[in-house]
């Protein structure tokens, strides 16, 4: 497959892109014209109202053998531990972690990356549009003659072991551990892996993700534009008796069949486009004074609320780099957010708790829930000579930070739970000293 891996670069262009199998195929100064070339039919897939403002409006045109529409209808399927029903289990606001998610053997049972997919939390309605939800996948074998589509959100997908080759309308793409891919709303695509496979997905109702501004930090830095990659066009001109069109609706799976490859699109011209991103890629911000920058200078992606600041969902990661700060404690403060804070190991470990967070594994610290870093990094970080330090080398830890305050599911709360997480705050000691005095500040100069 990767013979036939071509790309764009570049976040929210406008692309067009044709199978070179088909020169021409792309039509000439309209969209939909009265007979398209190589007998093709011509179909827009919408990203957003057609009354949406230039700079919010996305969509794109696909040139394809045969239209979505042919298909049977959609009955309703086993959705598996997939659920939006955030009801179903009494609230619980404490802190929470998970062990690694096990994947399922292939000589037990064969697992896709549909079958795979179990709700870890989320909050909101894809009914109305405002919400998200957060799942893991756990898989060991590739999806066949079936593909997958949300109709209720965006998904921003992060593979955590194993590689993904994934099939879309738009092309191909291949997505290994440290990069991501977004697949939007209404993409059908099929996931094919080699041996087992885990990761992490994080699906918004609400919106589409976008680079947040960058503001005082200038016109570089964080994930640029460029970085991003887009699939170029290819098609597969292939009927079989029969083949599975999964669609997640409603937070409810169903299955239709039709007799033909979805993966039939030609040529496609637009702005609204599966896309992956290298985490390697990303510019790093961070204080070189003192005090611990706001993880807000890690966004990669977010996907804004209508109301200014304030996210539906923020991709945030922790990548390695430089710690320079005098006179601070430079691990994660201690700390209680307005915001839900879902986080994520891919590899490697996390500075503020090396011990009992792993990867494949995950936590949540829920809306004004404290937490902060563990008794062996506050005592190691209160107590160190502060030389600059190359931190995070071989690790990448991720957020899924959102303002809604979100619910646990029954699947979640009956696997792989830590129940003694909470003891790694206990043995932090009272160091309160009423005849402290203060000492003097002394300017340091570093050799490298």
């Amino acid at each position: 497959m990767s013979s036939e891996l071509k790309y764009q670069s570049g976040f929210g262009n406008e692309f067009s892109s044709e199978d070179p199998r088909c020169p021409g195929a792309l039509p000439e100064g309209q969209n939909n014209p009265q007979k398209c070339a190589y007998g093709l039919y011509a179909e827009q897939l919408s990203g957003a109202a057609f009354t949406a403002p230039r700079t919010e409006n996305q969509r794109s045109w696909l040139y394809r053998i045969r239209p979505a529409v042919l298909h049977e209808p959609f009955s309703k399927i086993d959705s598996g531990n997939v659920t939006h029903n955030w009801d179903a289990v009494e609230p619980n606001p404490n802190q929470l972690r998970w062990q690694p998610f096990d994947i399922p053997k292939k000589v037990e049972k064969s697992v896709d990356f549909v079958q795979g997919l179990s709700t870890i939390c989320g909050a909101g309605d894809a009914k109305s549009r405002h919400g998200i939800a957060i799942y893991v996948y756990t898989c060991n074998t590739s999806m066949g003659d079936k593909c997958f589509y949300s109709s209720d959100g965006d998904l921003l997908i992060v593979p955590q072991q194993g590689i993904l080759s994934i099939t879309t309308e738009f092309g191909k793409m291949v997505v290994a551990p440290n990069e991501i891919c977004v697949i939007q709303r209404g993409m059908r695509f099929n996931v094919m892996i080699e041996g087992e496979t885990r990761g992490y997905i994080l699906e918004v109702f609400s919106d589409h993700f976008q680079l947040p501004n960058l503001g005082p930090i200038g016109a570089n830095g964080l994930a640029n534009p460029r970085d991003f990659l887009t699939p170029v066009a290819w098609f597969e001109d292939r009927e079989m008796k029969e083949y599975e069109v999964i669609n997640k609706y409603h937070g409810h799976f169903f299955k239709a069949r039709q007799n033909h490859s979805p993966f039939d699109v030609v040529a496609w011209h637009g702005n609204y486009a599966p896309y992956k991103y290298d985490l390697k890629k990303f510019m790093v911000i961070n204080a070189v004074a003192f005090d611990h920058a706001d993880p807000s200078i890690f966004t990669v992606l977010t996907c804004p609320s209508l109301k200014p600041g304030v996210a539906v969902a923020d991709f945030v990661i922790f990548p390695p780099r430089w710690s320079v700060q005098e006179h601070t404690f430079r691990p994660p403060y201690y700390h209680r957010n307005c915001m839900s804070e879902f986080m994520g190991l891919i590899e490697g470990k996390y500075e503020a708790k090396e011990g009992g967070f792993k990867p494949g594994g995950g936590s949540l610290h829920s809306m004004m829930t404290p937490h902060g870093p563990d008794e062996d990094c506050f005592e190691k970080a209160s107590n160190a000579d502060l030389n600059p330090q190359y931190i995070a080398g071989g690790t990448m830890a991720f957020m899924f930070e959102s303002s809604f305050s979100m619910a646990v599911t029954k699947w979640a709360n009956d696997n792989k739970v830590d129940k003694d997480y909470y003891l790694c705050w206990q043995p932090l000691q009272k160091h309160f000293n009423p005849n402290w005095k203060p000492a003097g500040k002394e300017e340091k100069s570093y050799t490298f």
